[in-house]
C-alpha cells in the first residue's frame, strides 16, 4: 500500500459522462484500482467536484449536452487548482475526426475513443495515478527540505548572534556548532532514507 493510501489521501478518479450507462462501464473498468471513482454528468458537475477535491485524473466524455467536453477541459486548465489534473478525453467512434486534434490542443494528456479496451484504459489511468502519488511525495520532501533549511538557518542566526554579542563564548560556539552539525548530518540521513 502507497503512503498516499494510508494517510487518507488516495487520489480521486472523475468521470464525467451524460450517460449513466458509460459511467457504469467506467466504474467496473477502474474499480479495482481501488481508488475513490467520483462521478459527474455534466461539465458543470465536474467543475463542481474539481473544486471539492483533489483528482489524479478526469476521465471526459466530448459529446454532453451543456458544457461539452471540449469547454469542460478549457475550465480545468484554467484554473490554478486543477490546470495540472491530466485529462483523458473519451468519444464515440464515429465522432468528427478533428476532435482528437481539438482534444490535444485543449490540454488532453491522451485521447481514447468508444468503445475502449478496458485493459488499455485501465492501463492508462494507473499510470496518471502513479504520477499523482509520485507528485505528491515529491511535494512531501520538498516541504520537509524547506522545514530542514529553515532549522539549519536559525542555528546559524543564532550562532552569530551569539559570536557577534561574545566573540570570546568559545564553549558555547561549540555547542552550538555541534548542534548544527548533527542537525546537518540528520537531514543527510533522511535525504539517503528517500
Amino acid at each position: 500500500m502507497s503512503a498516499e493510501a494510508t494517510t487518507g489521501e488516495r487520489a480521486g478518479i472523475l468521470l464525467v459522462d451524460d450517460m449513466e450507462d458509460n459511467l457504469i462501464a467506467l466504474e467496473a473498468v477502474l474499480g479495482s484500482l481501488n481508488q475513490p471513482l467520483v462521478r459527474a454528468r455534466s461539465g458543470e458537475e465536474a467543475m463542481k467536484a474539481l473544486l471539492r477535491q483533489r483528482f489524479a485524473v478526469v476521465l471526459l466524455d466530448i459529446r454532453m449536452p451543456g458544457m461539452d467536453g471540449f469547454e469542460t477541459a478549457a475550465n480545468i486548465k484554467r484554473l490554478d487548482q486543477t490546470k495540472d489534473i491530466p485529462i483523458i478525453f473519451l468519444t464515440g467512434a464515429d465522432d468528427d475526426a478533428g476532435y482528437a486534434f481539438r482534444g490535444y490542443a485543449t490540454g488532453a494528456a491522451d485521447f481514447l475513443t468508444k468503445p475502449f479496451d478496458p485493459w488499455v484504459l485501465r492501463a492508462k489511468v494507473s499510470v496518471f495515478l502513479d504520477l499523482h502519488r509520485k507528485n505528491r511525495q515529491l511535494e512531501r520532501l520538498l516541504s520537509q527540505e524547506q522545514a530542514n533549511c529553515a532549522q539549519v538557518a536559525t542555528h546559524l542566526a543564532a550562532l552569530e548572534k551569539l559570536l557577534a554579542d561574545d566573540p570570546l563564548n568559545l564553549p558555547e560556539a561549540r555547542g552550538r556548532v555541534q548542534e548544527l552539525q548533527q542537525l546537518v548530518e540528520l537531514i543527510g540521513r533522511q535525504g539517503r532514507a528517500h
